[in-house]
C-alpha cells in the first residue's frame, strides 16, 4: 500500500496536469482541479515520507529507476506540493487567461520536482531534472504572444541545460567507477572517477541554484508570471539545485576538493548576489537576486556538512520567498508596475498585504524570531566550525540580506514626498494594465506562507531542532551566541538602510554584466560559427544542385553528338544498302533471270520433244519399243 502511495505521489499531478493540457476545462473548474490535486499530493507526500516506502523498477541495463523519500526529501516533498497549491490558489488574481494550460503546466512541473526530490538513483534524478527544465521553459514563456518572454524562457532553459550536462557526465563516471547509479553509493566510486562524479553533480547543482556567474538566467526567468516564480524560484528548481548538494553531501565529504569548493562558491554567492540584489530597483529582480544569495547559504551548508542547517534554510526560504513573489505579482496586477519607485505610497492601499509582506521581509532580513533568522544562524555556526574565513564571508552575506530587505521595507513604510508620489503615478500601468485591486485568494495564500515562515523560527528551540535533525538523519550544530549577534546585526543594517538608502548601480541592475559577457564571448561566436557553417553548407548544396545541371547539359551534348554521328552513319549505311540492292537487282535481271528463262525454255523444249511420241497409236508404241530393244542390244554388245 505504501509503495502505491509513493508511486502516486508524482503520477497524480502528472496525469492531472496532462489532462488539463489536453481537455478544455473552464476557468473555475481548472482552479479547483489544480489546487485540489496539489493539496492531495501534499497529503501523499506526508504519508509517503513517514512510511519509509521505497520503490524501484528496471530502467536500463544495470540501472534502476528508484524512488524514496529520505533525509531532506522527507521535509522538502510536502513543501513543494504545498507551495504549488498556494501558488495555484493565488494564480486567478495574477494570471489572465488559459487557466487550464497554466494549472496543467504547474502540476507537471510539480510532478517533475517530486521525482527529483524522491530520486534514489541517477536515472530517476535525470528524468525529473530534465522534465523540470522543460516545464520551466514553458512556464516562463507562458505568455507566448510576447516574444521577449519566450526569449527569456529560452535563455533560462539553455543556460541551465548547459550545466545539466554535468549530470550525464556524473552518470557515466559513476558506472565507469564501479559505484553504480544509486545516489547513496556514489561515494564508493574509485578515487579518480569519484572526483569526476562529484564535479558533474556540482556543476549541475550550481547551475540550477543560480550561483555566481551561473545566476544570470534567473533575471530572465522573472519574465514569467509571479506564481511561477513563487514555485520555481522559491521551493523548486532553484531550491532543488541546493537540495541535490545536500542529498549527495557524503560524496562531497569523500572528495577532498568538492566540499571546500562548494562552500566557497556558496559563501561568495551570498555576498556577490547580495550586492546585485541591493542595487536593483525592480521588485522581482531584487527578489530573484536575493534568491541566488539565499541559496548560497544552502550551498555553503552542503559544502561544510551542515545538512540540517541547509535543509531548514531551504524550507524557511521557500515559505518566505514564495510569499514575497506572490505579493510582487499582486502589486504588479494592481498597479501595473513592479518598479520600487512605482510602488511607493501605492501599496498603502492594501494594508493587510503590506503587513504580511513586511513580515516576510523581516524574515528575509534575518530578524528574530522569524525563520530565516534561526536557519541562517545554523548555517553560520556550521561555517565557523569549518573555517573562520568562511564564517566571516557568510556574516557579510547575512548583513547584505538585511540590507536588500530593508530597501523594500523602506518603500513600504517610509513617508512619501510629492516628487516620489508623482513618480509613482507616472509609473502606474507602465508594465501592464492596473486593476487597482488585490484578490482575496492571494491574501489567503500569502498569509499561510507567512505563518509557515514565522513558525520556522522554532528550529532554534533545541527540542525542535533535534526533532528536525532526526527526520533529516544528520546532526546539527547549534547557533549558540551567534543567534543574538546576527539578530542585532540584522536590525542595525535595516535601520542604516532606512536612514541612508543605497543608490542604484547599473552594473548591479545588469547582474554584473554576465549575460552580456556570455552573449559576447560564447553565444555570438557560436552563432558566427554556425553562420559560417551554414554558408559552407549552402555552398555545398549549390554545388550538389549544380552537378545534375552540368550532367544534364553534358548528356544533352552527348545525345546531340550521338544523334548527328549515328544519323550520318545510318544515312551512309542506307545509301550503301540501296546501291548494293540496285547492283543486286541488275545482276538478278541480267543473270539469274536469264538463267531461269533459259532453263524454262529448255524444259519446255524437252517437254515438247517428249510429247511427240505420245500419239496414242499402239503400232507406233510397238515400233518404238522394238527400236529401244534393238538400241539396248547394240549397246550391250558394244559394251562387251
Amino acid at each position: 500500500m505504501t509503495d502505491a502511495l509513493l508511486w502516486a505521489l508524482p503520477v497524480l499531478p502528472a496525469v492531472v496536469g496532462g489532462l488539463l493540457l489536453l481537455v478544455p476545462i473552464r476557468h473555475p473548474h481548472a482552479v479547483v482541479v489544480g489546487v485540489g490535486t496539489a493539496v492531495l499530493s501534499t497529503t501523499l507526500a506526508v504519508v509517503a515520507g513517514t512510511s519509509g516506502a521505497e520503490v524501484a523498477v528496471p530502467f536500463v541495463a544495470g540501472a534502476d529507476l528508484g524512488l524514496a523519500l529520505r533525509g531532506p526529501g522527507v521535509l522538502l516533498a510536502p513543501a513543494v506540493t504545498a507551495v504549488t497549491a498556494l501558488a495555484l490558489l493565488a494564480a486567478p488574481d495574477q494570471v489572465r487567461g488559459s487557466a487550464a494550460r497554466f494549472h496543467g503546466l504547474m502540476l507537471l512541473f510539480c510532478a517533475a520536482a517530486l521525482v527529483t526530490v524522491a530520486a534514489t538513483t541517477l536515472p530517476a534524478l535525470l528524468l525529473g531534472w530534465e522534465v523540470m527544465g522543460a516545464m520551466s521553459y514553458a512556464l516562463i514563456g507562458f505568455r507566448w504572444r510576447d516574444p521577449h518572454r519566450v526569449e527569456s524562457g529560452l535563455t533560462a532553459f539553455v543556460a541551465t541545460r548547459g550545466a545539466d550536462l554535468g549530470l550525464y557526465v556524473a552518470t557515466g563516471a559513476a558506472l565507469a567507477g564501479g559505484a553504480g547509479t544509486a545516489l547513496d553509493d556514489l561515494a564508493a566510486a574509485s578515487p579518480g572517477w569519484r572526483s569526476v562524479v562529484a564535479a558533474g553533480l556540482v556543476v549541475a547543482a550550481l547551475g540550477k541554484s543560480a550561483q555566481l556567474v551561473l545566476a544570470f538566467w534567473l533575471a530572465r526567468a522573472m519574465a514569467g508570471p509571479a506564481p511561477v516564480s513563487a514555485l520555481l524560484h522559491s521551493a523548486a528548481m532553484v531550491a532543488l539545485g541546493g537540495y541535490l548538494l545536500l542529498r549527495v553531501e557524503p560524496l562531497l565529504a569523500a572528495t577532498s576538493w568538492a566540499g571546500p569548493t562548494v562552500a566557497w562558491v556558496g559563501a561568495l554567492s551570498t555576498v556577490l548576489l547580495g550586492l546585485v540584489a541591493l542595487g536593483q530597483r525592480d521588485l522581482k529582480q531584487l527578489l530573484a537576486a536575493s534568491t541566488s544569495a539565499q541559496l548560497g547559504f544552502v550551498v555553503l551548508a552542503a559544502g561544510v556538512g551542515g545538512v540540517v542547517a541547509g535543509t531548514t534554510h531551504l524550507l524557511a526560504h521557500a515559505a518566505t520567498k514564495a510569499a514575497l513573489f506572490l505579493v510582487a505579482g499582486a502589486w504588479l496586477a494592481a498597479h501595473g508596475t513592479k518598479q520600487l519607485a512605482g510602488l511607493r505610497g501605492a501599496v498603502r492601499r492594501h494594508r493587510g498585504l503590506r503587513v504580511l509582506a513586511s513580515l516576510a521581509l523581516l524574515s528575509l532580513a534575518g530578524v528574530p524570531p522569524l525563520s530565516l533568522w534561526a536557519t541562517k544562524d545554523l548555517v553560520l555556526a556550521a561555517a565557523f566550525a569549518r573555517s573562520p574565513a568562511l564564517g566571516v564571508v557568510a556574516v557579510l552575506g547575512a548583513a547584505l540580506s538585511a540590507a536588500y530587505a530593508g530597501v523594500v521595507l523602506r518603500v513600504l513604510w517610509a513617508p512619501v514626498t510629492d516628487a516620489e508620489a508623482r513618480e509613482a503615478s507616472r509609473l502606474r500601468g507602465s508594465e501592464e494594465p492596473a486593476s487597482g485591486r488585490v484578490g482575496p485568494s492571494t491574501a489567503v495564500a500569502v498569509a499561510v506562507l507567512i505563518v509557515a515562515a514565522a513558525l520556522g523560527g522554532l528550529v532554534a528551540v533545541p527540542a525542535v531542532g533535534e526533532t528536525v535533525a532526526g527526520v533529516v538523519g544528520a546532526s546539527a550544530t547549534g547557533p549558540g551566541p551567534l543567534a543574538a549577534a546576527s539578530g542585532v546585526l540584522a536590525l542595525a543594517v535595516v535601520a542604516a538602510v532606512w536612514a541612508r538608502p543605497p543608490g542604484s548601480w547599473a552594473r548591479a541592475r545588469a547582474w554584473g554584466g554576465v549575460e552580456a559577457a556570455v552573449r559576447g564571448g560564447l553565444v555570438a561566436p557560436t552563432l558566427r560559427l554556425a553562420d559560417a557553417a551554414a554558408r559552407v553548407d549552402e555552398g555545398l548544396a549549390r554545388t550538389v544542385r549544380a552537378v545534375p545541371a552540368v550532367v544534364h547539359r553534358l548528356a544533352a551534348t552527348v545525345a546531340a553528338g550521338e544523334r548527328s554521328v549515328l544519323e550520318a552513319a545510318v544515312d551512309r549505311a542506307a545509301g550503301g544498302t540501296v546501291r548494293v540492292a540496285q547492283v543486286a537487282r541488275r545482276g538478278d535481271e541480267r543473270r539469274v533471270h536469264g538463267a531461269v528463262l533459259a532453263v524454262a525454255g529448255a524444259a519446255r523444249r524437252a517437254g515438247e520433244a517428249a510429247r511427240r511420241p505420245q500419239t496414242g497409236q499402239l503400232h507406233q508404241y510397238y515400233v518404238q519399243a522394238v527400236a529401244l530393244v534393238a538400241l539396248g542390244t547394240v549397246l550391250l554388245l558394244v559394251a562387251r
